[in-house]
């Protein structure tokens, strides 16, 4: 018989303090692709393993991630919350809840988007019978990550975390996706923070358990820089709608470029976009936009966003130029204004 997981936790308790302002007024895995918390692509893949129950490991800005992601039954699965009063880190939040969790489970790191084949790593993992099974994915710059290097049968044989460019053994980074073995807990102190990565990797390493890579399937980005998210939004619009963006009612007289989405009630007219995506009840209006996001209810008239966020909110005058900046949940930018890297020119 098939062995089965039906538990899972998602580890959401950091600050997202490279994202500000954004995570200001909004949790990091709260913030939007295409028009969803980023959180709830990792959660739809977790389900689609066959996992009913998943606990969310919560610090910063709790109550807004409870709202924005709810109890987990428009999509036929539980979600409960865990909620620390100190940081734990990710191997203390789970021991936090030791007590509630079966025998092998999946664990991830929430603050990533992931649209992945969750069902298929478990299967590695009961396969190779290993302790604990990683998900691992190849990028340009492994130096911001945690490095793995893996034997011919898919057995992590040296694992370093934010390796200089000199220690660079590897360009595939742990991709924050793991099944465990409950056992291995034993090794977490109680009530302390302790980090899964950084300290319970290594050590179970030393004691020669088995460590097993797994090549990640789907898609799979940090989202821990706005070229992240902006990223993560584009790589998703690319999917559902391919490299030239989708024919939509609320685009009028506006030529499109390159990946595009338009949310739910937005308009855009007589503008330009290259590689933009723009949520839901937004107006732009005679408008350059590219490589940027507009979060939803902004209002953009006359101007140029390139490279750039714009928050929740936002109204944008004519004249105005923003250019490789963030700006926050419901700033109002004055006709004629220029804003780059995130410093108002005069």
């Amino acid at each position: 018989m098939t062995k089965r997981i039906d538990q899972a936790v998602i580890m959401v308790g950091g600050r997202g303090t490279r994202l500000r302002p954004l995570t200001e007024t909004c949790p990091k895995p709260a913030l939007p692709v295409l028009d969803k918390p980023c959180l709830m692509y990792l959660i739809e893949s977790v389900a689609a393993a066959g996992i009913k129950k998943v606990i969310l490991a919560c610090g910063y800005r709790s109550q807004q991630l409870v709202e924005a992601i709810g109890d987990g039954s428009h999509i036929g699965i539980e979600i409960s919350y865990s909620f620390e009063d100190e940081p734990l880190g990710t191997a203390g939040a789970i021991k936090k809840i030791e007590n509630m969790l079966g025998e092998t489970f999946v664990a991830a790191n929430g603050d990533v988007f992931a649209d992945i084949d969750v069902k298929d790593e478990i299967r590695e993992h009961f396969s190779s019978g290993a302790a604990v099974t990683m998900s691992l994915t190849p990028v340009d710059n492994p130096c911001e990550f945690g490095i793995a290097r893996v034997g011919p049968d898919g057995r992590i044989s040296e694992f370093k975390e934010k390796p200089k460019p000199e220690e660079a053994f590897s360009n595939l980074i742990n991709a924050g996706v793991y099944v465990l073995e409950k056992k291995i807990l034993g090794l977490v102190p109680e009530n302390s923070q302790y980090d899964l990565s950084k300290e319970l990797i290594p050590r179970l390493m030393e004691r020669g358990e088995r460590i097993q890579g797994y090549g990640l399937k789907g898609m799979w980005r940090d989202v821990g820089r706005p070229s992240d998210l902006i990223g993560a939004n584009l790589s998703a619009a690319e999917r559902l709608f391919g490299k030239e963006g989708p024919t939509e009612n609320g685009a009028i007289r506006t030529e499109i470029g390159g990946p595009f989405f338009l949310g739910e009630g937005s308009v855009i007219s007589d503008s330009f976009s290259e590689s933009s995506v723009i949520l839901k009840e937004c107006v732009v209006a005679g408008s350059r936009l590219k490589g940027s996001l507009v979060m939803r209810n902004c209002r953009v008239e006359e101007a140029e966003i390139s490279d750039s966020i714009l928050g929740k909110g936002c109204k944008i005058s004519p004249g105005s130029t923003i250019v490789r900046s963030v700006l926050g949940d419901g700033t109002l930018v004055p006709p004629g204004t220029a804003i780059i890297d995130n410093e108002v020119k005069k």
